[in-house]
């Protein structure tokens, strides 16, 4: 990676107040863009957007929870006056530890992690689509994982397949699908959508179980921001490289 290669553009990161959001906010500032933090609390983003700063970088908080229809649409009026060129949407929750047979997940829980990691997903896009569109290298970047990959949890043997997470996995196959379908509608235009298994990364939501850094988390979520206008679409990648749906 080129650092400046973003120099001029601008960033918005849903989640990015911790974890991998934050380390990819870090990585995006390292390349010279101008970072938004997105957080659903306004103290969280200022802290990270002003660790930025003092760094050298450049970025700056928005209040923005992906949930919530109103602060959505506030937070695109503001992205509207500033203009936008990538997209990366982090947000996500994970109400489940495994081993979660399915026949026994909540309901409930399994409501509140759609909303959160589908229907926020797409309400954001949509919500930030008309300012995207007019950037010159406009990117959507969609965190997934390889628990929404159907080939590994049919794979036996997998880990991913040890591993039911009815809630999490069914919402990070769902991602993967609304990656593929905004990524065919704009496919003849310089929009790129792809979607990113940062693969376990040591994180809250990880509760510590993994090894890997956010940094080694954010480092693929950088690659796909960096892919070149006439590079691929609509797919599914992690460090390792191409993910099997």
């Amino acid at each position: 990676m080129v650092q400046g290669a973003l120099a001029g553009q601008t960033a918005l990161v849903t989640g990015a107040n911790r974890g991998i959001g934050r380390a990819i906010s870090e990585g995006l500032a390292l390349l010279g863009a101008t970072v938004l933090i997105g957080a659903r609390v306004p103290d969280a983003a200022t802290e990270v957007a002003e660790a930025i700063r003092a760094s050298g970088g450049k970025a700056d908080p928005l209040v923005l929870d992906v949930s919530e229809p109103d602060s959505v649409a506030s937070a695109a009026k503001e992205v509207a006056r500033r203009g936008l060129d990538v997209l990366v949407n982090n947000a996500a929750i994970k109400l489940e530890h495994h081993p979660s047979p399915p026949s026994r997940a909540s309901l409930a829980d399994i409501q509140a992690t759609l909303d959160v990691n589908v229907v926020g997903t797409i309400r954001v896009i949509q919500a930030m689509l008309p300012t995207l569109l007019r950037s010159d290298r406009p990117r959507i970047v969609n965190l997934s994982s390889g628990l929404g990959s159907l080939a590994y949890a049919t794979t036996p043997g997998s880990p991913y397949r040890e591993r039911p997470l009815v809630s999490y996995s069914t919402s990070k196959a769902a991602v993967n699908m609304v990656t593929v379908l905004f990524a065919n509608e704009f496919c003849a235009t310089p929009l790129r959508v792809n979607a990113v298994d940062p693969g376990p990364v040591n994180t809250p939501m990880t509760q510590g179980k993994a090894l890997r850094t956010p940094v080694d988390g954010a480092r693929p979520v950088l690659d796909a921001v960096l892919i070149a206008n006439d590079g691929p679409t609509g797919c599914f990648f992690a460090e390792r490289g191409e993910v099997p749906w």
